[in-house]
C-alpha cells in the first residue's frame, strides 16, 4: 500500500470537503447550511457554472476511490457515506451530461425558485443582516442572466423545456413582479428593513424586480415561441435518468406502475368505508370530502391557521417525545410559517441551519384562501412537520458530526425523505392520532394522492396503457390531459391545486413517485427488523437509529433499516 493511500482522507472527509467546495460554487447552499459568509452572493447558473459543479463531482469521485483503499475506509459508517456519495454524484453527473441543466423550467424547483426562496431563509435581525440582503438582491440580475444563458444554450442544442412549464412560470413571475400590493415581492420582503438602509434596500429590490421582469419578458416573447410544439412529457430514457436521481435506485418502472394501481384499489376501498361514516350513501369518497370542505371542522383566517398548525406540531412533540422518539432539545423547536405568494400550491418544509440558529420551518401556501379544512391540515402537517420531515431532517442535522455533513445535507435522497414523511402519516394513524372518520378520510385522501402520483407520473411520461381494471378510460394511453382529469377525480383538493400538481410532475419527472415507493421501503425495513427481534423489537429505539442513519438511496435503505 502506497504512502499516498495511507495518508488519503477517509470517505467522510472526502464528502465534507465536497460540501465545502460546493458551498463556494453555490452560496444558496451556504445559506441553507447557515453559513453567513455565503449571504451576499448567488450562484453562477450559466453553462460554465454548471460545468464547474460537474468538474467538482468528477474530482470528488476520484478522491473517493483513493479514500476507500485507506485502512478504515471500509468501516460501516465510512462504507455508508462512500456508497451514498458515489451514487449521488454519479446520478448528478448523468443528469448534467444529458444537458438537463440547460432545460430546467419548473413551477417548484429551478434556479429561479432557488433565487427567490433563499431570501426567506436569510437572517434579518440587524443592519448587517439587511446589508447582506441588499448585496444579494444586487446579485439577482447576474444570476438570472446566467440562468437565461443556460436556457439559450439548451434551445441551441435542441434541448427545450416543456411548454406548460414555461407558461406556468411566466404566470408565477407575473405574481412575483406585482406582489400582493403591486410593488413586487422583493420590495415587500424588504419593508421590515432598517430605516438607515431604506434607500439601499429600495434600490436593490427594484434592481432584482427589474431582473425578474426582463426574464419574464424573454421567456414569454422569445423562449416560449421557440419551443415549436416541444412535448411536456420526457419519454422513457429521460424518465429513467431522473427516477434514479430522485430515488437513489434503478427502478423497475412497470413494477412500480403496477404497485401504484395496487395501492389505488386498496386505499379506495378504505376511503369508501370511512366516507360512509361521514356522509352515508355518498356517491364516492370525494363527495364526502366536498361535504367536509363546507360543513366539516375548519380553521378561519390565515394567521389563525398558522398558529393552529404551530400548536398541532407542539402537541405532537409533547406526546411523541419519550414514548415513540427521543428528541434532543434543538429538535423540539419547529416554526409554522405562511409561504410567500406566487409559488406552487403544495405545503413544504425547510431544514434548520447546521447550528440550529434557524429552526426547521413548515410553510403553508394559502392560494388566496382564508378557510382551511382540518381534515387536510392534520395529516399534511404530520407529513411536513412532526413526526414527518422535521423529525428526520432535524435529526440528521443533530447527528451531522457523527456522520458527515454531506450525508445530512446535500446528499439527501428525495424518496428517502418523502418516504419517511408518508410513513409518519401512517404511523400517526397506527398510534390513534387520526381518531375519527373525518381525520382518517383526510389521511386516506393523502394516501390516494400519493398512489395516483405513481400511476400518472410514470404513466404519462412513458405513455403507458391504462389497465383493464381501471375505472377510468381502460385501454387508452396516458397523456397529460388524461392524467390531470384522473388526478382531479381522485382528489379532495381544489382545481388550482390539481393544476399545480400536474405541472409539477411534468417539470420534475420521477420525483412524485418517491413518496409511495419510499414509504414501501420504510415499511419493509421496519417489518424485517421486527421479525428479526420478535417480542424484543423496540419501536422507539428503531425509529431513532433509523433517523440517525443519514441519507440513503432506496438501493440501501431497506437493507440498513432491516439490520437495526
Amino acid at each position: 500500500m502506497s504512502d499516498a493511500t495511507v495518508n488519503a482522507p477517509l470517505p467522510r472527509q472526502v464528502a465534507d470537503a465536497h460540501v465545502d467546495a460546493l458551498v463556494e460554487l453555490d452560496p444558496i447552499l451556504g445559506t441553507h447550511l447557515g453559513l453567513p459568509e455565503s449571504s451576499g452572493r448567488l450562484p453562477d447558473f450559466s453553462p460554465t457554472g454548471q460545468e464547474e459543479q460537474a468538474d467538482l463531482c468528477r474530482t470528488t469521485l476520484e478522491r473517493l476511490a483513493e479514500a476507500e483503499k485507506r485502512p478504515g475506509g471500509d468501516s460501516d459508517v465510512e462504507r455508508r457515506c462512500a456508497r451514498l456519495l458515489r451514487e449521488r454524484l454519479t446520478a448528478e453527473l448523468a443528469v448534467h451530461e444529458a444537458g438537463e441543466g440547460l432545460r430546467t423550467v419548473s413551477n417548484l424547483r429551478s434556479p429561479l425558485h432557488s433565487v427567490r426562496g433563499v431570501f426567506t431563509l436569510m437572517p434579518t435581525e440587524g443592519d448587517e443582516d439587511w446589508a447582506a440582503v441588499a448585496r444579494r438582491l444586487r446579485a439577482v440580475p447576474a444570476a438570472l442572466a446566467g440562468y437565461r444563458g443556460a436556457l439559450e444554450a439548451g434551445l441551441a442544442g435542441g434541448l427545450p423545456a416543456g411548454p406548460r412549464q414555461v407558461e406556468t412560470v411566466v404566470g408565477q413571475l407575473d405574481a412575483w413582479i406585482a406582489g400582493d400590493g403591486g410593488r413586487g415581492w422583493f420590495a415587500e420582503f424588504t419593508d421590515d428593513g432598517p430605516r438607515a438602509l431604506r434607500s439601499e434596500l429600495d434600490g436593490a429590490a427594484a434592481t432584482a424586480t427589474d431582473a425578474l421582469a426582463r426574464l419574464r419578458d424573454w421567456l414569454r416573447d422569445t423562449y416560449a415561441p421557440a419551443l415549436h410544439g416541444a412535448p411536456d412529457t420526457v419519454g422513457r430514457e429521460r424518465y429513467r435518468r431522473w427516477a434514479r436521481y430522485w430515488n437513489g435506485t434503478d427502478l423497475d418502472l412497470e413494477e412500480a406502475y403496477a404497485y401504484g394501481w395496487e395501492e389505488y384499489h386498496r386505499v379506495h376501498a378504505e376511503m369508501r368505508a370511512e366516507a360512509e361514516k361521514v356522509l352515508p350513501g355518498a356517491a364516492d369518497p370525494w363527495a364526502a370530502l366536498r361535504r367536509l370542505d363546507t360543513h366539516g371542522r375548519a380553521v378561519e383566517g390565515v394567521e389563525e391557521t398558522r398558529r393552529w398548525l404551530q400548536e398541532l406540531m407542539d402537541e405532537a412533540i409533547e406526546k411523541l417525545d419519550g414514548t415513540h422518539f427521543e428528541l434532543a432539545e434543538p429538535i423540539r423547536r419547529v416554526e409554522s410559517m405562511i409561504a410567500p405568494p406566487g409559488g406552487a400550491a403544495a405545503p413544504y418544509y425547510t431544514k434548520p441551519s447546521l447550528d440550529f440558529s434557524r429552526p426547521g420551518r413548515t410553510w403553508l401556501p394559502t392560494m388566496g384562501q382564508t378557510r382551511f379544512p382540518v381534515y387536510d391540515l392534520v395529516t399534511t402537517w404530520y407529513h411536513e412537520g412532526v413526526p414527518g420531515h422535521h423529525l428526520q431532517l432535524a435529526q440528521w442535522t443533530y447527528v451531522a458530526d457523527r456522520l458527515s455533513r454531506y450525508q445530512t445535507t446535500v446528499g439527501s435522497v428525495s424518496a428517502n425523505a418523502e418516504g419517511w414523511a408518508l410513513y409518519a402519516e401512517r404511523l400517526m394513524d397506527e398510534l390513534g392520532f387520526l381518531h375519527d372518520a373525518e381525520l382518517r378520510l383526510g389521511y386516506l385522501d393523502a394516501q390516494m394522492m400519493r398512489s395516483t402520483r405513481v400511476i400518472v407520473d410514470i404513466g404519462m411520461h412513458l405513455g403507458l396503457e391504462i389497465p383493464d381494471h381501471s375505472p377510468f378510460h381502460p385501454g387508452e394511453r396516458w397523456n397529460p390531459r388524461l392524467a390531470q382529469e384522473f388526478f382531479g377525480l381522485h382528489s379532495g383538493r381544489p382545481a388550482d391545486f390539481v393544476e399545480s400538481e400536474l405541472v409539477r410532475y411534468l417539470g420534475m419527472p420521477g420525483q412524485a413517485i418517491g413518496y409511495k415507493l419510499g414509504e414501501r421501503a420504510w415499511l419493509k425495513g421496519r417489518e424485517a427488523a421486527r421479525a428479526a427481534h420478535g417480542d424484543a423489537f423496540d419501536a422507539k429505539r428503531w425509529h431513532m437509529e433509523a433517523l440517525s442513519l443519514g441519507s440513503l438511496g432506496l438501493d440501501d435503505l431497506v437493507a440498513e433499516l432491516s439490520a437495526l
